[in-house]
């Protein structure tokens, strides 16, 4: 598969994240159940994409250090939009910074991954 195909299919995967939390947001409390699996069933086939891609360019050419830093932090990132939503999708009340995080670090985690894959891909 061409980086530029890796890349598109990395966008459509974020563009579905956003899209279902979207949609999973307007729905209210309490969250639909289908649609919480999907969001978390696409950010996992979307981390799961990222590291097999990752794992194959590594394969062809070693990573340097600033590949490493790039995954390092996206990775971080990706434990952060997961831990915070999974404290969203409990029923018990949460401060509202919980969600301020949850509004953030997706995007964080959407700009560290398209660095990463720039980093990754663009050799």
């Amino acid at each position: 598969m061409t980086a530029t195909a890796q890349a598109i299919i990395a966008g459509i995967f974020f563009l579905l994240i956003f899209l279902s939390g979207i949609w999973l947001s307007r729905k209210g409390r309490p969250l639909n159940a289908g649609i919480s699996a999907l969001h978390k069933l696409i950010s996992l086939a979307a981390g799961i994409f990222l590291l097999v891609t990752i794992y194959q360019r590594s394969r062809l050419i070693p990573l340097n250090t600033i590949e490493w830093v790039a995954i390092l932090v996206t990775g971080l990132c990706f434990m952060g939009t997961v831990a915070s939503g999974g404290v969203l999708s409990s029923d018990e009340p949460k401060p509202a910074a919980v969600l301020r995080v949850h509004q953030i670090v997706p995007v964080l985690t959407l700009l560290s991954s398209a660095a990463t894959l720039f980093f990754v891909l663009g050799r």
